[in-house]
């Protein structure tokens, strides 16, 4: 009878894994979202949901957000779709290694987390709000434990490979 031989599932990964998933998701239905309002007046909807959920129109941000949609034009949101989808795609191959506990995935996300978090740090010192914060802690801790993670992988591979070294040279002394 053989013993069962199951590898153990991480789940921090997992979690982490998760995380990117549900970020492309979102990041996904963004993109859709752009791409349908192509050929749409972006101030005519923005000015009939305003009055919809009955805000002021005269306000001050809805009025500079007014102002804004007209610099918006197809070519705008048809290249935003792209770039977002293609940030999407990133984000799936993300997930989808993390679940399949890739070390090409855990070097990949530690990699784009670390190179926006300087950008993080920009916007927080502009301007804190919970939902920055938030996500500026959430994506340290995924850094954290990646380096982390990996470092530990490497002091395994590292004892493992000088175990293995030290028995080949006592196999090549008595051959």
């Amino acid at each position: 009878m053989q013993a069962s031989t199951k590898k153990r599932r991480n789940r921090w990964l997992e979690l982490i894994a998760a995380y990117k998933l549900l970020q492309s998701l979102l990041l996904t239905a963004v993109g859709v979202g752009a791409l349908r309002l192509v050929g749409q007046d972006l101030g005519d909807l923005l000015t009939n949901l305003a009055q919809e959920i009955k805000v002021n129109t005269e306000g001050r941000l809805v009025s500079f957000l007014l102002e804004q949609a007209a610099y918006v034009d197809d070519r705008m949101l048809r290249n935003f779709s792209i770039f977002v989808f293609c940030y999407a795609a990133v984000g799936l191959v993300e997930g989808v290694g993390l679940m399949l506990e890739k070390r090409w995935a855990e070097y990949l996300t530690a990699i784009l987390t670390g190179s926006f978090l300087p950008l993080e740090i920009m916007e927080l010192m502009h301007r804190v709000t919970v939902f920055r914060a938030g996500l500026f802690a959430v994506n340290l801790a995924v850094l954290g434990y990646l380096v982390l993670h990996l470092h530990a992988g490497l002091k395994r591979e590292g004892a493992s490979g000088e175990e293995d070294t030290a028995d080949n040279e006592k196999q090549d002394s008595a051959g």
